[in-house]
């Protein structure tokens, strides 16, 4: 069966992890998907500082083919417009102004290829006060507020674990590429599309944003476990036995029913525990209580009871376990690949699932400038002598 994105052609200028995350779901969705690499290939390839560090890449580019250009190079430019010609998206996270620095701005897409989408993804946008600002995920999280969000009240505000500005804006991305196709599909245009990480992680932060303007002097910036904004109870993050347990009560059900696991129905009339208003006035005391049951148990035992009850809970799992953990490997979220460099390692696939269909087989990333005979010879239509030219001046 086709793939929903078959026959779809990305040129792939983008880097690290915002862009190729995007044109990831592209590919594992079925499009063909060409990594344009500067000399040397992209930064992602060559981190070093570490052993593992270069296994993201392996995580972000399979199922992509690669081509080398010099696009500081003229010959590299035209060349790259002659792909243009038969390609629907050309993304890029470049910094704003790169791609008209290199004489690539839309304008000049747009005239090689009249319906082509053009999708850039940044830290702060193409335009604006901050546009210009060097942006990663680390100085996205401290401008956007999530850094000030994130820890507990009494200690400095920390960077979220995972890399979240940047897969945050990469998603976004990738819906807006899909927008704009719908779009192409229907009224015959390309598009010109501006993600900026910062947009796309702000409205992440609902709850705390509901705490600054509902009841700005009694709810800090950082909650640690507790809800952001203060405004259920329980919800924690609990010492088990083994251990650590999340338990959360989004209504009055879920507090019922977390007593009936702890053994405690006698509580349910309680004056103050008996509501949602008197458990948030209470945090501190229904959360000493909570925890009291927890050190008693195991992770195992108390996530065992609070299913059986419904409460929404899980374990606090290390990262090693959850590598291994049993679903995501049967739903084919994540598989073990034999590495050539690394040996065998997990992977991860496209959460998009596409059930009427069997996903496409995983394709090991390509190593540098693999494709470029196939796309430059076979695909764009250059002599074996003009390539040979070309790769004599460094272009190729």
């Amino acid at each position: 069966m086709p793939q929903p994105l078959e026959g779809i052609r990305v040129l792939d200028l983008s880097q690290i992890y915002n862009g190729p995350y995007a044109t990831y779901l592209m590919a594992q969705a079925g499009a063909d998907v060409i990594k344009v690499e500067p000399p040397g290939g992209e930064f992602l390839r060559k981190r070093d500082g570490r052993p593992g560090s270069s296994i993201p890449f392996t995580m972000l580019n399979g199922n992509k083919r690669s081509v080398s250009l010099n696009l500081k190079k003229a010959e590299g430019v035209r060349l790259f417009l002659q792909m243009v010609a038969s390609a629907d998206v050309v993304l890029e996270n470049f910094a704003p102004g790169v791609m008209g620095r290199l004489g690539l701005d839309y304008n000049t897409l747009k005239a090689a290829n009249s319906s082509i989408i053009m999708a850039s993804g940044s830290g702060y946008g193409q335009a604006g006060e901050y546009r210009d600002y060097p942006a990663m995920d680390l100085t996205v999280q401290a401008m956007s507020g999530v850094m000030s969000t994130t820890g507990f009240t009494e200690n400095p505000p920390v960077k979220a674990g995972a890399a979240i500005c940047d897969f945050f804006g990469g998603i976004h991305l990738y819906g807006a590429v899909m927008t704009a196709l719908l779009h192409r599909e229907r009224h015959g245009e390309g598009s010109r599309i501006d993600v900026a990480m910062m947009d796309s992680v702000f409205p992440s932060m609902a709850s705390n944003i509901g705490g600054v303007f509902g009841d700005i002097d009694n709810v800090p910036l950082r909650t640690g476990n507790q809800h952001g904004g203060l405004s259920l109870c329980p919800y924690n993050v609990y010492k088990a036995a083994d251990g650590y347990i999340a338990i959360l009560c989004n209504h009055d059900k879920h507090w019922d029913a977390l007593l009936v696991a702890m053994d405690r129905e006698d509580l349910r009339a309680h004056p103050t525990y008996g509501s949602m208003k008197g458990r948030v006035d209470a945090m501190d005391v229904v959360d000493n209580l909570i925890e009291a049951w927890t050190l008693q148990h195991t992770r195992a035992v108390l996530f065992d009871r609070l299913i059986a009850e419904r409460v929404p809970s899980a374990p606090v799992r290390e990262l090693t376990e959850t590598l291994d953990d049993p679903h995501m490997h049967a739903r084919g979220m994540l598989m073990k690949v034999d590495h050539p460099s690394h040996g065998e390692i997990t992977i991860c696939k496209s959460p998009l699932r596409f059930v009427d269909r069997p996903p496409p087989t995983w394709v090991m990333p390509p190593a540098y400038g693999e494709h470029n005979k196939q796309v430059f010879i076979d695909e764009v239509g250059l002599s074996a002598d003009d390539f040979a030219a070309l790769e004599s001046a460094g272009v190729v």
